[in-house]
């Protein structure tokens, strides 16, 4: 009897601390983590005497995926299907590098708006570096306005190959005045509470353009998620990036790194082991059935390497081999000199891309 009493007491005991354990670690993930609201004003600056747009003048765009700065010569954990690439960073040697050539192409093409992707802020794999801060000095004072949103920040992330602070941003870089930065948070991507809770925050980062005779020009920009296999990630997404156009009033455009393939054919084209990161019929098909973009569907089916984008860092891989970034532009807006810098050695695992848009 007396020992039933005693059992009796002990399980409410013990479940009472195992309840506040994992209260206290969810606290504890949460502090670590990063919360954005679905909407939310992006981090802008952009001094008052920052010429605006005209109506009719062309406006040159590039959009980049960066990787961080991190440069050639690397096969990081996530970049093969396995997850067991040999490196966890770049050296401090690599990034200035890739910090020098990654400014002569700006220099050399000369936009007038950049949309760049995986830019580093207070890293621990970049040595916890303002890349923004970076490459702004660098150009000195080329881009007075910009923009920036998070979509992948935390004080520590868990994972055995990071163990530390991350910090990775959408950035947008104009010569010319922005009016509103705003981030969209796009759908999180499927799996467990604990890895989402620290995954990406996947996102939309759109700026405005005043425009001087005209209505504005809505500049967006995103990076979606890779890695979805087994889930509506991709669908979801690209789903509410459609939403997200359809509502935009007057003139838009997007650039960025969408990780989806463009048409079957492109997919058909890939060799069986690469095909494992994609599905048959690709989920980027809303966008490219609703919009002009570039590369375009006739364009990727030619399977012509002019139109490749990425450039694997698997070296089971070792060539560029697919389309995976687009522009996508509002019904009617002129788009001309279009195109793809392949430049070799490569600097990013992506190439940048060029368009020049007629503002309306």
């Amino acid at each position: 009897m007396r020992l039933h009493s005693r059992r009796a007491r002990w399980w409410p005991r013990a479940l009472l601390g195992l309840l506040l354990l994992a209260g206290a670690l969810a606290a504890l993930v949460y502090a670590l983590t990063d919360h954005p609201k679905p909407v939310q004003a992006a981090a802008l600056t952009c001094p008052a005497a920052t010429p605006t747009l005209n109506a009719g003048q062309p406006l040159k765009v590039l959009s980049w995926n960066v990787q961080y700065l991190a440069g050639r010569g690397y096969v990081f954990f996530y970049d093969t299907l396995a997850g067991d690439g040999p490196h966890t960073r770049p050296t401090p040697e690599s990034l200035a590098r890739t910090l020098d050539e990654v400014v002569a192409v700006i220099r050399q093409e000369n936009p007038d708006l950049l949309l760049l992707q995986e830019v580093d802020q207070d890293s621990k794999r970049t040595d916890y570096a303002d890349q923004l801060a970076q490459l702004q000095a660098r150009l000195g004072g080329a881009y007075p306005c910009a923009a920036s949103a998070y979509y992948h920040r935390a004080a520590f992330v868990p994972h055995p190959k990071i163990m530390g602070k991350v910090g990775l941003s959408l950035v947008t870089l104009s010569r010319y005045r922005l009016e509103r930065a705003t981030r969209h948070a796009l759908p999180r991507i499927c799996g467990d509470p604990l890895t989402v809770a620290f995954n990406f925050r996947r996102a939309v980062l759109g700026v405005t353009l005043p425009v001087r005779g005209g209505a504005p020009l809505t500049a967006y920009q995103t990076h979606m998620d890779a890695f979805a296999q087994g889930c509506d990630t991709m669908q979801k997404q690209v789903a509410a990036i459609g939403e997200l156009l359809r509502a935009t009033p007057g003139p838009w455009l997007m650039g960025g790194d969408f990780n989806l393939l463009g048409t079957a054919g492109a997919y058909t084209r890939l060799r069986e082991r690469e095909r494992a990161y994609f599905n048959p019929e690709t989920e980027l098909k809303p966008l490219m059935d609703a919009y002009d973009a570039f590369p375009n569907e006739a364009q990727i089916d030619t399977g012509e390497a002019r139109y490749f984008t990425h450039f694997p860092n698997d070296p089971a891989v070792g060539r560029p081999d697919r389309t995976i970034d687009y522009f996508f532009y509002s019904p009617g807006l002129a788009h001309t000199a279009e195109r793809i810098r392949q430049d070799r050695p490569k600097i990013s695992d992506h190439f940048a891309m060029l368009t020049t848009v007629r503002v309306p």
